[in-house]
């Protein structure tokens, strides 16, 4: 979508540092979104709430339970980002931007209610008996959440980028500061600040699109549902892809030697969580880089390709666009690299300082390094498969989800097997394999472009 990358593309011309650190800023909240900053907020909230006055184990139950909610709304959600993605970019392209506010309407009804269906069920089959706040919080922070996701696919195309620095900034303040001043009243009182945060961040960024889009016609649509609107590839990929993501978290929950009981059937790994959570940390920069290099150099020799295509360019500029386009991939991986690179080198510098101010044992330290680098391929394999959308070879993408799925299964399982030394790096080599196909596969697809870009027509 065209609005992020527009306003990538005007700072990026000024040329100036104060303009080159805005267009870094907005690509890293955009591109971050709230599953970084939720990170940020759930360990800010553990930290300061590590005290007499909320006793530890309900710390942790806390923080257990808010991962579970986002990885819970991520892969159910997963279903329909993508898909409803690709109505919004059409929509854009025929110019009907009257369409994409009911239809917005129409999804997150429909999300609204599968997750509240999904999350009434779990209460009393994954939480029997626990408190009825306690369960009646996760309920509305699973369905919170599951809104929040869906409302963010329209974030991109805003060009509002000092209004929702500010929001993100608000609802993640507010989660912090309300979640500390009802600490005295334990989970119940941590987990309040968490779904009012995110109930704030929700209604701020529907607003901001309310705004965006002038609603015309129709409060509510369900255009995206009509079967030659579906794209069922994109369901399954975003799908596949989060759970992917997710599934080597869960099979160390659920790997007894690995992980403990934290309330009710809720699971959690102390060996394995905290590494985790850090090790996402330092992907902001490498998402802001993903995000503006693919946003401005790819997608300008992009669009100039695919206009000289349709419009009969000469076979000499068709080809010199599609040079442009390989070496502005070539270019963002690059630095996407770099940038990873030099998250690893200040994690193995600053890992044990900061190990030791969170009060957390040293003998992390490998697994935090494994986790940092298995985090910054994740960015490469994000970039690559964003390529791929663009090019529209959802069956390649398709194929990368499910490699990625399996092998970190199979290696994370085999991990668990061989014993706490290699923890971790199931994930990692998975992510590596599956990147490594990607820049394979995108190598030969670029080679044969302009032939199958012309067969296709």
């Amino acid at each position: 979508m065209a609005g992020i990358g527009f306003e990538l593309r005007r700072m990026l011309r000024k040329n100036t540092l104060i303009h080159l650190v805005q267009a870094y800023a907005y690509a890293g909240v955009i591109g971050s979104g709230p599953w970084v900053f939720s990170i940020v907020g759930i360990l800010l909230v553990g930290i300061f709430s590590a005290s007499v006055v909320v006793p530890s184990h309900l710390v942790t139950q806390f923080q257990t339970s808010v991962t579970y909610l986002v990885a819970g709304s991520l892969i159910l959600t997963g279903l329909v980002q993508l898909a409803f993605t690709r109505f919004v970019s059409d929509r854009l392209f025929e110019k009907r931007r009257e369409l994409i506010l009911p239809n917005l309407h129409g999804l997150l009804l429909l999300v609204l209610l599968a997750s509240g269906l999904i999350g009434t069920v779990a209460l009393f089959v994954v939480l029997p008996g626990e408190g009825l706040l306690y369960r009646l919080l996760m309920l509305a922070g699973f369905v919170i959440m599951c809104g929040v996701w869906v409302v963010t696919i329209l974030l991109s195309g805003m060009k509002r980028y000092k209004i929702i620095v500010a929001l993100f900034g608000l609802a993640y303040l507010l989660i912090v500061g309300v979640s500390l001043l009802l600490r005295p009243w334990g989970l119940e009182g941590l987990l309040g600040g968490f779904v009012i945060g995110n109930y704030v961040l929700l209604a701020g960024m529907w607003v901001l699109i309310v705004r965006e889009f002038n609603p015309r016609g129709p409060l509510i649509a369900f255009d995206f549902a009509q079967r030659s609107l579906l794209y069922p590839s994109l369901m399954l990929i975003g799908l596949l892809y989060n759970l992917g993501v997710w599934v080597d978290k869960f099979m160390f929950w659920y790997f007894p030697p690995t992980s403990d009981a934290i309330v009710g059937h809720l699971r959690a790994s102390l060996i394995y969580d905290l590494p985790v959570f850090l090790a996402y940390l330092s992907i902001i920069p490498g998402m802001a880089v993903f995000l503006v290099r693919i946003e401005t150099d790819f997608v300008e020799f992009y669009d100039k390709f695919y206009d000289a295509v349709r419009s009969g360019g000469s076979l000499e500029y068709i080809e010199s666009m599609r040079d442009e386009m390989v070496y502005s991939i070539q270019q963002g991986l690059a630095e996407i690299g770099k940038i990873q690179t030099l998250a690893v080198l200040v994690t193995m510098v600053a890992g044990p300082a900061a190990l030791s101010a969170l009060g957390i044992s040293q003998l992390y330290l490998p697994l935090l390094h494994v986790q940092t680098v298995g985090a910054g391929l994740q960015v490469g394999l994000m970039a690559i498969l964003n390529v791929f959308f663009y090019l529209d070879q959802r069956r390649t993408v398709l194929l990368l989800c499910v490699q990625f799925v399996v092998l970190n299964v199979a290696l994370t399982g085999f991990t668990l097997w061989a014993g706490a030394a290699l923890y971790g790096y199931g994930f990692a080599l998975a992510t590596l394999i599956t990147l490594c196909t990607g820049l394979f596969m995108l190598s030969r697809q670029l080679g044969r472009l302009e032939y199958e870009t012309f067969m296709l027509q």
